[in-house]
């Protein structure tokens, strides 16, 4: 018996497609439009391209604003008066829980059904930011996976006692270690370093580290945190967040760099943010490095934009990157479907019989003209079922 039959649907180049459901599992994807006479129910996808659900690699539920009041941007001249004015702002803000189910609910309305969310920890905020997003996840469990990241904002060694509740952290219920620019943060580079992958190692968790040093000095640091992965035996669980340095060098040294990357398994997540420099995709692309998308901040103390959408970052992606053919834009699309997925280690992901039948409906022709465009008009499903 076939719970649901989708039909009049195109694949990502734009190929007739038909999708047949039952217990939630994709069991028959073909181009055959007919529907079975066992199908329970039938539903028209009237023209729409379907893809994988789409899984946002980077986002922080506890910064943004969604659900609140509009809060004005506050310039600030330094990271430091840049994390003052955000304290200022979220004190005068909703509830953690409110603004991050808010900010969920209006994802999943999107077709984001995976994220990784990077959750402020440190010694002056404790564990409070965690338990209150663990309790959104929860609440949203059969909607979209979430997977934590326990983020070290004021740093790990700067702020005494946070590489204790890093670990606290960890035990908590987090899944994935961060860190933060050692070197320009921190000031002790081999220090954050040693307390980020011990506690990897301790706890078998992956890790993802925000990386915003410059130049010659951000390459370093990515090449030491290479060697540390394969030291550790890490390889594929380890994530560098931002790494402009990539996008500040010479190709040369960033083929030299993404070489080391990849060998070690290191991947690397963009947000394409429109006042920096951001690493060539393509390059790393090129050398094996997987390279995935986030949304990162959406409407918070650091940028008032975003909204949780993450076909449209792929089209800011595109734009930024110079992505014009179908290609380069399905390469846009990887990057918040299966690359992003792949971080995650999601499991039974993907538009492929036996796995579970989780993706989105758009009104457009293909792949590229969805990431082009990025419609509202969508169908968002979980497990065969329109949500």
């Amino acid at each position: 018996m076939i719970d649901q039959w989708f039909f009049n649907g195109a694949d990502i180049h734009g190929n007739p497609l038909a999708l047949a459901v039952q217990d939630g599992i994709l069991v028959s994807i073909t181009a055959q439009q007919t529907p079975p006479a066992e199908a329970r129910q039938t539903l028209d996808l009237q023209g729409r391209v379907v893809l994988p659900a789409l899984v946002d690699g980077h986002i922080h539920l506890d910064k943004s604003f969604v659900g609140d009041r509009w809060h004005p941007h506050m310039p600030a001249a330094s990271l430091k008066a840049r994390l003052a004015a955000e304290k200022t702002q979220l004190a005068s803000a909703r509830p953690i829980a409110e603004r991050a189910d808010a900010l969920v609910r209006q994802a999943i309305s999107f077709g984001t059904q995976a994220m990784r969310c990077h959750v402020d920890v440190d010694a002056t905020t404790g564990l409070r930011n965690l338990q209150a997003v663990a309790q959104v996840r929860e609440q949203w469990r059969d909607r979209v996976d979430i997977e934590l990241v326990a983020f070290p904002q004021a740093g790990v060694m700067s702020c005494p006692g946070t590489a204790d509740v890093l670990e606290a952290a960890m035990n908590a219920g987090a899944d994935v270690i961060g860190g933060i620019d050692p070197t320009v943060f921190d000031g002790d580079a081999q220090g954050q370093l040693d307390v980020i992958f011990n506690i990897a190692e301790r706890h078998g968790a992956k890790v993802d580290i925000h990386l915003h040093e410059p130049g010659e000095q951000g390459l370093a640091q990515l090449t030491e945190i290479a060697r540390r992965t394969h030291e550790r035996k890490l390889e594929g669980r380890v994530a560098v967040s931002h790494a402009y340095s990539l996008g500040e060098v010479t190709e040369a040294q960033a083929r030299r760099t993404a070489d080391t990357l990849a060998q070690a398994g290191v991947s690397i997540m963009t947000n394409a943010p429109g006042d920096r420099p951001f690493p060539s995709i393509k390059l790393l692309r090129a050398a094996g490095v997987r390279v995935f998308a986030g949304n990162d901040n959406i409407q918070d103390a650091w940028w008032p934009y975003g909204n949780g959408d993450m076909l449209q970052r792929t089209m800011l992606i595109g734009y930024r990157s110079g992505f014009y053919t179908d290609e380069d834009l399905l390469l846009a699309l990887d990057m918040a479907t299966h690359a992003a997925a792949g971080v995650l280690g999601l499991q039974g992901y993907g538009l492929s019989v036996g796995h579970k039948a989780n993706f989105v409906a758009v009104r457009a022709a293909n792949g590229a003209q969805a990431v082009a465009t990025a419609p509202a008009d969508r169908w968002c499903v979980r497990n065969g079922v329109v949500v």
